[in-house]
């Protein structure tokens, strides 16, 4: 069962915004080695896994798929952040809606230049389930063995590989709030290459023989080696409120990285950062709640709080 924080993950830098940016940020949503692969792919491992013995590999898999539902989440709020107007255009609900906007700018304009025109088209100013060049999001990109040590292999492979991508992202735009999102993923990318690498060690496993991890040097890069310096590379949460998970039990120990530090698993979740609602968007037709509307919502609650409250759990 899972339960949702109205929080994001992590805080989003405020910045103007930026549709190409946006675009670059789909591959880390959409793409074959993106957020949205993850999630599926340590979820439907760690729904499918087998042997009551191996519990704690299970735990492992469970809270990292779950934290990447919230990566999902961030990044696609980054990218409806990137998408959401134009640096010369904030529409407002008194503007005409076809009238050029301020400094002559039309309102979706960018749209016909910049980015992933989809985001306009379709996705009224937000992210989608594609990757970069618009191609949609997989499901045969989940890679679920069945073989612990396969699966394991695998996913520290996607996060290597997911890891040097989003070097590269970042290295394409100086937006912040691209790289906010961006250097936060890159941390946590490694605290994810750091678990399934101490995992297998636990199994024996020589993995640096077989699958040497790219040398990024992401250090270089002012956000993230403000997180790194914090030790959020060696920091993974079991996203858990029963208290029963057993991934602390590989997830200890000197950290494969080779930076000194020890691996940590025990926390539930992170702190957070405030979500906010994005404002309407009459340019895009998407404005919201007309008065129409607002009250026939006021008129269906009058009539459901006639009805008995229905609650999971005891009250």
């Amino acid at each position: 069962m899972y339960l949702h924080a109205q929080k994001l993950i992590h805080e989003i830098a405020d910045d103007e915004p930026d549709p190409a940016a946006a675009n670059a940020l789909q591959e880390g949503l959409g793409g074959q080695f993106g957020e949205m692969r993850t999630m599926m792919q340590y979820l439907f491992q760690s729904m499918n896994f087998r042997g009551k013995a191996a519990k704690p590999y299970k735990d492992l898999l469970q809270g990292i798929g779950t934290e990447e539902i919230s990566h999902v989440e961030l990044i696609g709020t980054t990218i409806a952040r990137l998408t959401d107007g134009s640096p010369r255009y904030q529409g407002k609900s008194t503007d005409p809606i076809d009238s050029p906007g301020a400094g002559g700018a039309t309102p979706l304009a960018s749209a016909l230049t910049e980015g992933n025109i989809h985001h306009y088209l379709v996705g009224a100013q937000g992210a989608l389930p594609v990757d970069a060049a618009g191609n949609p999001w997989s499901g045969s990109y989940v890679y679920n063995s069945g073989n612990l040590v396969l699966d394991l292999l695998y996913n520290l492979m996607l996060e290597s590989t997911g890891r040097l991508q989003k070097c590269r992202i970042y290295e394409m735009s100086a937006n912040k709030a691209l790289r906010s999102t961006v250097s936060y993923l890159i941390v946590r990318d490694q605290a994810h290459e750091n678990g399934y690498a101490k995992a297998l060690e636990t199994l024996g496993v020589d993995w640096k023989k077989v699958l040497p991890i790219p040398k990024t040097n992401a250090e270089q890069f002012p956000e993230v080696k403000k997180m790194v310096d914090l030790g959020w590379q060696s920091k993974q949460y079991t996203f858990d409120l029963t208290g029963a998970s057993e991934a602390a039990k590989i997830y200890r120990g000197a950290s494969p990285s080779n930076d000194g530090t020890q691996l940590d698993a025990t926390e539930q979740a992170p702190e957070g950062a405030p979500l906010t609602i994005a404002d309407e968007r009459p340019e895009e037709f998407a404005p919201g709640l007309d008065p129409e509307l607002l009250a026939l919502i006021q008129a269906t609650a009058d009539l459901e709080m006639a009805e008995p409250e229905m609650t999971y759990g005891p009250l």
